[in-house]
């Protein structure tokens, strides 16, 4: 049977580079498979996605070397990044503009669009997109795309922004309409992708593919490699948890109050997003901030460092916040599209940029932007534009960047998405380096086993309120005393 897609000896560089990004790669697909792209982050999975989809070179060009090369002609791609796919300004108007490609005539317009949109999960009309959450946005993406019909769909982590319970339904949806379909798939969130998938092509982190075979023959023989490369394999974080039994040794310590807000708002345009009764934040505490997409994580963040308008008591470091000249002095922000905070040319330029601005000294501002790109696996990434890098690798500098200066509190917007599990696990033990050194962080993740293994404090956010305060260190605390008596 002649394969749907193939590429005969790919090889690619971007501008600048020394490095190829591929060297004589060969893969092919075959009509109706499920493969799943395995890799660690930045190896270059995201690009082979798009040069397989064709996206490369004809619509973004990279300089590239191919002796055969077949593309799909029906397709369609999800994005990691929603924003960067959609088209029009309203969610409406978005499935719309797929549908008029199609020439759906008017008058079924309406349905199909209201048809496209219960599919993933939305209830939403002629609203903004630049209103919704994240996630809100992930299922946007993944509704215009299922509104092509398309004979192969190109998967880019699809769910990495979604809660637990949006991420099942997104991926029962996904098998139900991709089963008579080709399906290629880049994801680091494989719980839910195994069972729908009957083959794996397993890369190092040069792009190099290590294996390509069926599901469950690479998940048993490779268990080594994957661990090496930080590829996430079923049980990893069981393994990890075994191997680091003091993360789980929390102690209760009730630190230096820090933040204080009581009857505090945050407003959109004028409306009320999200509502608090009383929180208070202490020194060396590690907060979760849990919730549904759309509850309004992201924007309790943003109120905390005033980036919206509020209202009500909000005291920091003991001073009303109206008397904070500047928030940024004891807190630091890293945003959920690390994109949004990038200023320099250069990775090394940008963990440097706040260094530079404090006006330190040249061997102290090298001796650690070099520590933080060690930390983060961006050392053979320095001299590269903050652009150029994988989505994970984005992710990482956006926080380098951010702690480069140490702030009593850090606040963070799903920091570990899009990272493979070397890396995820080294952003945790940083991050509880600091905490154990005093040092707040404030996290909004979806991933449960974070909450488990490293919070100290659970906020719950639903419909804009924080529905619940846990105090899971103090629980701790006491129930460790509890036993050894």
């Amino acid at each position: 049977m002649e394969p749907i897609i193939s590429v005969e000896k790919l090889r690619m560089k971007y501008p600048g580079d020394e490095s190829l990004i591929f060297k004589d790669l060969s893969l092919s697909f075959d009509k109706g498979e499920k493969v799943l792209l395995l890799g660690p982050s930045g190896c270059g999975k995201s690009t082979l996605l798009q040069v397989l989809s064709g996206l490369i070179p004809n619509s973004i060009e990279v300089p590239m070397k191919v002796e055969e090369m077949k593309c799909p002609s029906s397709w369609g791609y999800v994005f990691q990044d929603p924003d960067s796919q959609f088209c029009m300004p309203f969610a409406d108007e978005e499935i719309a503009f797929v549908l008029e490609n199609l020439s759906v005539p008017k008058d079924e317009m309406k349905g199909k669009i209201q048809n496209h949109l219960r599919k993933v999960g939305l209830n939403l009309g002629h609203t903004s997109i630049e209103t919704l959450s994240g996630g809100m946005k992930q299922r946007l993406a993944i509704a215009s795309v299922l509104a092509l019909e398309p004979e192969v769909i190109f998967l880019d982590e699809p769910t990495a922004m979604l809660d637990p319970e949006g991420t099942k339904e997104i991926w029962d949806l996904l098998k139900e309409v991709g089963r008579d379909k080709t399906v290629i798939i880049v994801e680091h969130k494989i719980d839910h992708v195994l069972e729908f998938i009957d083959r794996i092509v397993l890369f190092n982190d040069d792009g190099q593919i290590m294996a390509d075979g069926p599901r469950d023959s690479i998940l048993s023989r490779y268990k080594y490699e994957m661990k090496e490369y930080g590829i996430w394999f079923p049980g990893v974080w069981d393994e990890y948890v075994n191997e680091h039994e003091p993360i789980r040794e929390h102690q209760f310590t009730d630190g230096s109050l820090l933040m204080h807000v009581q009857g505090f708002s945050g407003f959109r345009n004028k409306e009320e997003k999200i509502k608090i009764k009383e929180l208070k934040v202490h020194s060396g505490e590690w907060i979760v901030i849990r919730g549904e997409n759309g509850a309004g994580k992201s924007t309790l963040l943003h109120a905390l460092m005033q980036f919206i308008k509020t209202d009500g008591k909000y005291e920091l470091m003991g001073t009303p916040i109206k008397r904070v000249k500047s928030p940024t002095e004891d807190m630091t922000f890293v945003f959920q599209n690390p994109e949004f905070q990038f200023v320099a040319n250069t990775v090394y330029e940008e963990i440097a940029y706040s260094l530079r601005f404090d006006k330190r000294p040249q061997q102290e501002i090298d001796e650690r932007v070099r520590t933080l790109l060690k930390v983060f696996g961006l050392m053979a990434h320095r001299d590269k534009h903050p652009f150029q890098l994988s989505v994970g690798q984005k992710r990482r500098l956006s926080v380098a960047a951010s702690i480069v200066i140490d702030k009593k509190i850090i606040l963070l917007d799903e920091p570990t998405f899009g990272q493979d599990s070397k890396n995820t696990f080294a952003l945790l033990e940083w991050f509880e380096e600091y905490r154990r050194r005093g040092i707040t962080v404030v996290m909004v993740t979806h991933d449960d086993h974070i909450s488990k293994n490293f919070a100290t404090r659970i906020w719950t956010v639903k419909d804009g309120n924080v529905i619940s305060d846990e105090n899971i260190a103090q629980a701790r605390f006491l129930e460790t005393e509890v036993l050894s008596l």
